[in-house]
């Protein structure tokens, strides 16, 4: 060993023999290995308790017993793995945090993908009506498109798999998957009387966060859903379309339920719309130890009035975007009281897909105002009207004469709003109900039954939001404080 000294049996204190010396004994040899094992354990003990430090904290022999006890002895069997996840999962619960969470395997892949610009798929969005599943909207130039499905038609089996039993979230997930890797769909077409079968080839779908509008007088209407990796570049090419339709007047943001996402692509969007230099946030670490401060790098000044829109879901990313328009570039934010939610999560993969989502640090807005569980205030506060804020009913209800309840008080809601009526006592389904339900069937092409089902379920939610859209006073709310900024 180097630069050390070595007792002998003999008592002898000698250094290590130097080369050319005579035969060292079999004892020396056997005392040096032991050493040399000694020190080697040792050193293992430290080297493991510095890259396993759970291992050093004193209930951890009743997790490692309890582990080997359910291996051991539970009459079902387990599988470590599933162990393991399942303690990892949890250990983040015990936090008590809402917003750090462990997604095992395809949630955590699922999780990242949402951020993702695009998913691999064939191209359609379902619905599930009257326990079945049917395709909804097919994408433009996307496998479903090529391979002849249209809306309407009835999946009945993805690669031989009956879907009777199957969930939405279980569908979504056969029908996704490895970009080129083949799928066969069983499909029953409306007025066919033979099956439809075809395999087509996934392929990477576009996941679409921006969408806008030019509205009268050259308000630019955009609307971010949420913040993902590719939101920056989508909301710039939203910005040159809209330039190309005319002079852009003013930007109306529409953050509405826009749940946040990534901060990176928000920092991004607010360097264009924000004055160079100006802050745009500080993020706070644990305990104060560090403090990030982003601010604005824009290139190209922004000359054009901005009024941001804003709701009760309104949350995270969007509200920092909100505070940081409103604060550093004087637009006006228009709508009601945003979520509240002012911390930051940072996120890890693992190998196997799994994910570690774990709140880190709390952001501030460039006055220096935590918003935790305060939300954003609006400069004009306008709310919807109640019908807006309606649940849709679940899947699979089914409503008739003499049910009563929630679910027929919010149908009597919803045919009230449209203009359907009257419907009768509050939460009863009688006669009048019955009514109005049978004339709002058959003014919009259902079979009028005058009984409420899936399909009349979509078409109410549907003409719901056709209303709002046409009277949306947010909307309208936001487009006259443009026009006063001119």
């Amino acid at each position: 060993m180097n630069d050390s000294m070595q007792q002998r049996p003999t008592g002898e204190i000698t250094q290590t023999p130097r080369k050319g010396s005579g035969p060292r004994s079999p004892l020396y040899y056997s005392v040096g290995a032991v050493l040399l094992l000694i020190i080697g354990f040792g050193l293992g003990v430290i080297w493991t308790g510095v890259r396993y430090p759970v291992m050093k904290v004193d209930n951890f022999q009743y997790l490692n017993a309890a582990y080997m006890r359910i291996m051991n002895d539970y009459l079902e069997g387990a599988e470590s793995e599933a162990l393991i996840n399942g303690a990892a999962q949890g250990m983040v619960a015990s936090l008590g945090d809402p917003y750090s969470q462990y997604m095992v395997g395809e949630r955590g892949e699922e999780y990242t993908q949402s951020y993702e610009g695009e998913i691999y798929g064939i191209g359609v969005t379902l619905r599930q009506e009257e326990g079945q599943y049917i395709i909804n909207e097919v994408t433009k130039d996307a496998p479903a498109e090529r391979g002849g499905l249209l809306p309407g038609d009835i999946l009945k089996k993805v690669d031989g798999t009956s879907l009777e039993e199957v969930s939405y979230h279980d569908l979504i997930g056969m029908v996704r998957g490895k970009e080129g890797e083949p799928v066969s769909l069983v499909l029953q077409r409306p007025g066919d009387s033979a099956p439809l079968e075809v395999t087509l080839k996934r392929e990477a779908i576009a996941v679409h966060t921006v969408t806008y509008e030019l509205l009268d007088g050259g308000v630019g209407h955009v609307t971010i859903s949420r913040f993902g990796y590719e939101t920056d570049e989508e909301f710039k090419t939203a910005i040159e379309e809209l330039e190309k339709e005319g002079p852009l007047q003013g930007l109306l943001l529409d953050l509405r339920s826009n749940p946040g996402g990534l901060l990176e692509s928000t920092v991004e969007i607010a360097s264009m719309l924000i004055p160079k230099g100006e802050k745009i946030l500080d993020v706070v670490s644990k305990e104060e130890k560090q403090t990030v401060s982003y601010r604005s790098y824009q290139k190209e000044e922004w000359g054009i009035p901005i009024v941001v829109l804003v709701n009760g879901k309104s949350a995270s990313a969007s509200e920092v975007m909100a505070s940081a328009l409103k604060e550093s570039a004087g637009a006006t934010v228009v709508g009601e009281q945003t979520f509240g939610k002012g911390v930051v999560q940072m996120f890890k993969q693992f190998p196997d897909g799994s994910v570690l989502s774990l709140t880190e640090a709390q952001w501030k807005t460039p006055g220096g105002t935590w918003i935790n569980k305060q939300g954003v205030t609006p400069d004009y506060e306008v709310s919807l009207p109640d019908y807006a804020y309606l649940r849709p009913l679940a899947i699979g209800s089914e409503m008739k004469l003499g049910s009563y309840g929630e679910d027929v008080k919010t149908l009597q809601e919803m045919l009230k709003a449209l203009g359907y009526g009257p419907v009768g006592e509050e939460g009863i389904f009688g006669g009048e109900t019955e009514s109005a339900l049978r004339k709002y069937q058959q003014d919009n092409g259902l079979e009028a039954t005058g009984q409420f089902n899936d399909r009349t379920g979509y078409s109410l939610i549907d003409s719901l939001r056709d209303k709002l859209n046409a009277e949306d006073p947010q909307l309208l709310e936001g487009v006259k404080q443009l026009k006063g900024k001119k």
